[in-house]
């Protein structure tokens, strides 16, 4: 669990307030570009000091931040030095990634999509006690993005938090948050969410308006709650 209590960041005349508490579960963070979901996962992987407040973690002993970027982690020659130093085999990382490569492929001559394909595979392949997501769609295709959800949807230990402006594909989540008017609100658990939930997708709103709440935001969820709309 990790806790916020009257967290409060500032970058001239740009803030942010946080308060809540990120239990065990996947939680969207949802925001405009700008907002400060980039810097809320900072401040809560702890590698930025809030001016005010505290970020508590309970019984959190392996935390990981993905940022938005997969090159800025990287830290192998070739894509068999950069899985081992996940602790992972080469073979077997490419294999689920299906990617056209090899081990001695340098990761820098991969596309940003691929690198970020082959980023979060070695992640995904730990298990963490907090799992932070800053915008791990980003540079994936419709497929990629469609495959990563199932993966996510899958995990079953700690607290998995994702940073996103996505509006298509989403995992299927526990509890929805959003940054507005410089202040994180806490949307609550699904499906109640979706009706307070300011940034929801078009789609997501149109069946709220219909009074027919999708159980989530799978796109499972979202087929049926359409088709109750037809019938």
């Amino acid at each position: 669990m990790l806790v916020l209590d009257q967290v409060m960041i500032r970058r001239g005349p740009w803030s942010l307030v946080a308060d809540g508490c990120f239990d065990k579960g996947i939680h969207l963070v949802t925001g405009d570009v700008g907002s400060g979901k980039s810097m809320l996962a900072l401040i809560m992987a702890g590698l930025i000091l809030p001016e005010k407040g505290t970020v508590r973690r309970v019984q959190i002993h392996t935390a990981m931040l993905s940022t938005q970027f997969p090159e800025f982690h990287l830290t192998g020659l070739t894509v068999a030095e950069e899985c081992a130093s996940w602790g992972l085999d080469a073979e077997e990382v490419i294999r689920i990634t299906g990617l056209c490569i090899t081990a001695d492929t340098p990761p820098l001559c991969l596309s940003r999509g691929e690198l970020k394909r082959l980023h979060l595979t070695c992640i995904l392949a730990r298990p963490y006690d907090l799992l932070l997501l800053d915008e791990p769609f980003s540079s994936l295709d419709c497929s990629e993005k469609e495959r990563l959800c199932k993966d996510l949807s899958l995990r079953q230990e700690g607290t998995t938090v994702i940073f996103t402006h996505e509006q298509a594909t989403f995992p299927r989540v526990d509890r929805i948050w959003e940054i507005a008017d410089g202040r994180l609100a806490d949307r609550g658990g699904l499906p109640g969410a979706l009706q307070r939930w300011q940034h929801a997708p078009a789609l997501v709103k149109k069946l709220v308006s219909a009074g027919t709440l999708p159980d989530n935001l799978t796109p499972d969820s979202i087929r049926e709650a359409a088709c109750r709309i037809r019938e």
